[in-house]
Formats: C-alpha cells, structure tokens, sequence
C-alpha cells in the first residue's frame, strides 16, 4: 500500500497524521500521480452566465486549441432559481508559464470590453504548488479533472476513510497547519469586479459519475443518495456563507452540449479547517456522508458509481478572481 504522498515530496513531519502508521482502510482508494518535474498546477475555471438561448462559446473553444492551451478542459452546467443557467468551462495546465501566455493572449477574449455582450463572465483561477493540492478517485479508469493531465493513478493509498484524511493527502500538511490569514477585499469598478484574495482559501471540486450504473444500483443512486446530495449542496450555495463557504455550485457535466451522468460540486471555503468542519459534522454533510454508505455497503464491490475530489489550498497570489456584468452574488464577488 501507498502513501498518498508521493515518495519526492515527503520530509520530516512535524505536524502528526491522524492515524497510526499501521491503519488499513476498509476499501481501495486512489490519487493521481504526476511526473516529479511538475512543480505547479493551473486550475481555470471560466463561467458564462445568460437567460433564454445559449451564447456561443466558439471564441474560448478557439483559445483553447491555440497554442499554450490547456492540456484538459471539460465544461459543465447549472440552472439558477432565478432562470439564470451558468456554463462553466474547466481548464487545466501543468506549467504555469504555459498558461500566463496563454492568458496574456486570450483574456480579452473572455473578460475584455469587446467580449460585453449583456451576458456575465468571470474567471475563477488557482495555482497551487504540487505540495498544495490533493486528489482522491474511488476506482482505478477515467481520471477527472486535474488527474487527466497527471501521469496516472497510484497504487492503493492508505490516507483515505477517515476525517482528517483530506489534509493528511496534502504534501504540505506534512509540516503547515494551512491556516487562513487576512480577508478577500472587492474591488467594484461598474460591471468589472476584482477580488483580491486571502492567504489559505481552499478550493474543492468534488464529483460522482453514474455512467456505468443500471438497474438498482442506478435506481438507488438516483433515489436515495442524488437527493441528500442535492440537498447539501443546496444549502452551501444558499446559506454557506454562515459556515465558510464563501461560494458553491452544483454543476452538471455537459459533452456537445448534452447533460451526461456525471455531477460535481464546486465550492470556496475561508480554508481547508472550515470545509473539514462541515465534512464531519454539519447535518448536511452527515447525510450525505450516511447515504453514501448505505449505498456502497449495500452495493460492495459491485458498485459502479465513480467518486472522486480534487482539493487545493493556495496563497494570496495563486488566486485570480475578475468578474463583468454578472449577477449580484456569483462567486466571491458577494
């Protein structure tokens, strides 16, 4: 068995994991593992919002071909109480310079005043170093998000099913309480807004994939654990903020502009202690949490759903926050 933590980014610890050196999780567990000459990730999340028809989307589509373009992108979708439906494309880059090109020549495509057209933009950029960030997958097969540009997936890892395991997978945790300092402060100028971000605020992408499943399985998935999770995530985007979300969605992928059976919530949390906080013992989390159980002990090794996260906690200046003529309340815009 492996530890999440890959051999070259090991040292000394100073701060304890939360488990003893002998701990067997009860089931498979895997993380990507990318080359040792990657030192940091790009993480571009790049949103469109609009009522009535969809806008097209062939100039970002065009930038991501162009050179220094990501080496993943994927795009999903989400429909607002208020008739509003965000699409989000998701990019990733394992070379930062590859990417501060690649923004240098396509931002105005996306946030300048040319591309104003009534509709809102924004982009949502992390950075973090390789020490800063963490993934877990529940099966070994189609890697998601940042794990599409990494090496592959790792052997078993050890540092999963327990709370706590979340920080013990991040290379940093080994030696850093991650603790948040400062405040975001926005900066409004008519419709374009900046936030300027605070040290240690923690990104999540957190995702299932139902592809695979049929009869039951799928049946149960829709009925009894798809609603729980709705309903947390529900909760986050509305009423998150009391608890140190600064901002949640929950989006559907989409591929050719069609709804596929996969899902993931997107959230910023004040830091990694505050989404711990709610992970272990906020009623919302506790029933999704308890569902997901009943799911896959009932299911066993038959189980075909997919589950996977990506977790980042990032400095100040790894973050990028801009957003034009979006709605009151998109993002960290407030």
């Amino acid at each position: 068995m492996e530890s999440a933590i890959p051999g070259h980014l090991v040292v000394e610890r100073s701060r304890h994991r939360r488990v003893p050196d002998d701990y067997a999780p009860p089931y498979p567990s895997f993380v990507a593992r990318s080359s040792t000459a990657v030192q940091q990730v790009v993480m571009a999340y790049l949103g469109l919002q609009f009522t009535g028809e969809q806008p097209a989307l062939t100039a970002l589509d065009a930038a991501f071909d162009a050179p220094d373009g990501p080496g993943h992108h994927d795009r999903a979708r989400r429909e607002g109480p208020d008739g509003t439906t965000e699409i989000v494309s998701i990019a990733y880059w394992d070379d930062p310079a590859a990417f501060d090109r690649w923004f240098a020549a396509h931002r105005e495509v996306w946030l300048g005043d040319a591309a104003r057209d009534g509709n809102g933009r924004w982009a949502e950029i992390l950075r973090p170093t390789v020490e800063e960030h963490e993934t877990l997958f529940s099966s070994l097969g189609r890697p998601e998000g940042v794990a599409v540009i990494a090496d592959g997936l790792s052997g078993e890892i050890q540092e999963h099913a327990y709370w706590g395991g979340m920080r013990d997978r991040i290379p940093a945790s080994q030696t850093d309480a991650m603790a948040p300092a400062g405040e975001p402060v926005v900066e409004r100028d008519g419709g374009r807004v900046r936030v300027r971000p605070a040290d240690g605020a923690c990104l999540i992408r957190s995702g299932q994939d139902w592809t695979d499943t049929d009869g039951d399985e799928r049946r149960m998935y829709l009925d009894d654990v798809e609603p729980v999770l709705r309903a947390g995530m529900d909760f986050l985007t509305a009423e998150g903020a009391a608890i140190g979300c600064w901002s949640n969605r929950y989006l559907t992928v989409v591929e050719d502009g069609v709804a596929v059976d996969r899902t993931f919530g997107l959230s910023w949390w004040r830091s990694l202690a505050a989404l711990e906080r709610w992970a272990e013992s906020h009623p919302t989390h506790v029933a999704i949490f308890g569902a997901a159980m009943k799911y896959l002990m009932t299911m066993g090794p038959a189980a075909r759903l997919r589950l996977y996260h990506e977790v980042s906690v990032a400095t100040a200046d790894e973050q990028y926050f801009e957003y034009v003529d979006c709605r009151e309340g998109t993002g960290l815009a407030g």
